[in-house]
């Protein structure tokens, strides 16, 4: 089975080069955008070598955009956020290894002038381009487009300091909303939603197509340059449901290293923490903590 860049990738990227849209001059001023692609590469070849190795190739392809709008005490911050990643080994057919497609967006109203708290209402949606399977096993994916899907949507308060270097986001109410829309996922209660019913081996009633959560919701982001070229991002979501096991808190936390050669050659190292109580180990019937690496050097573009 070959694994292929998806078409909503491809529609992505091809909309974020070729779009330039003028805006009434008045709203361009209190509009600003920030548009990034990004390509990290690896390779290793080996001819005749004595301690062995296989020849590899991969690539992670990125983009991010930003749109913010500012007026008085007013603001309103967009991202969206798509990575995508495949490797090829000689003797293995290509696999994929980074797969993310995320839209967040946060508008703010300050309390007061010169005030570093915000009344704040953000929503938040993550999915995946393409299937991901447990590899070398290829017969059925784990997930796919939509399976899962998550989104967030709450109203809370934000501390942003004077220089934005930190951020943290309260909501005391945030509705999380688990999507799983292929059926034969949703069957099995992948992702902590209902399963089917069965009756003697025979299909009663199929599983639940979403899990729906009200809940507390933090987040914290801090962004230092710790020297001159090197800046960390470190970013952390906690989230604990009213209805469900309250106090089991759900963990999500990404930091990263950008380490800047020039303008548009970068190197990144980077970890990225996940524990979700409602994905469970099939092998155990457990939740684990999922634990990703990244370490590469690559171009990047901005426009």
């Amino acid at each position: 089975m070959k694994q292929r860049l998806p078409i909503g990738m491809l529609l992505l990227v091809s909309w974020s080069v070729f779009s330039n849209v003028e805006t009434d001059s008045i709203l361009a001023k209190k509009w600003t955008q920030e548009k990034t692609l990004g390509l990290i590469l690896t390779q290793t070849a080996f001819v005749n070598w004595n301690a062995g190795g296989e020849n590899s190739i991969a690539g992670i392809a990125s983009i991010n955009l930003k749109f913010n709008y500012k007026k008085d005490r007013i603001s309103w911050n967009n991202t969206i956020r798509g990575r995508y990643g495949l490797n090829k080994e000689a003797a293995e057919q290509v696999r994929k290894t980074e797969d993310v497609f995320e839209i967040t967006s946060n508008f703010s109203y300050q309390h007061r002038e010169k005030s570093q708290w915000y009344n704040s209402a953000r929503f938040n949606f993550r999915t995946q381009f393409a299937n991901g399977y447990k590899y070398p096993d290829r017969a059925l994916s784990i997930s796919t487009f939509f399976a899962p899907a998550y989104l967030f949507l709450g109203v809370g308060t934000q501390f942003t300091s004077s220089k934005k270097k930190y951020k943290l986001y309260l909501s005391p109410l945030t509705n999380k909303t688990t999507l799983v829309l292929n059926q034969r996922l949703a069957n099995s209660g992948a992702f902590g939603v209902e399963k089917a019913v069965y009756k003697d081996g025979v299909l009663v009633e199929e599983g639940a197509n979403a899990k729906i959560e009200f809940g507390t919701l933090l987040t914290g982001e801090w962004r230092h340059e710790i020297m001159e070229n090197v800046l960390m991002n470190n970013k952390l979501i906690l989230y604990s449901d009213y209805l469900n096991k309250y106090g089991n808190i759900d963990f999500d936390w990404e930091l990263t290293f950008d380490l800047k050669v020039n303008k548009h050659i970068k190197a990144n190292i980077g970890t990225h923490l996940l524990y979700d109580d409602d994905v469970k180990d099939k092998e155990s019937d457990r939740p684990k903590i999922q634990l990703k690496q990244l370490l590469g050097v690559g171009l990047t573009y901005a426009f």
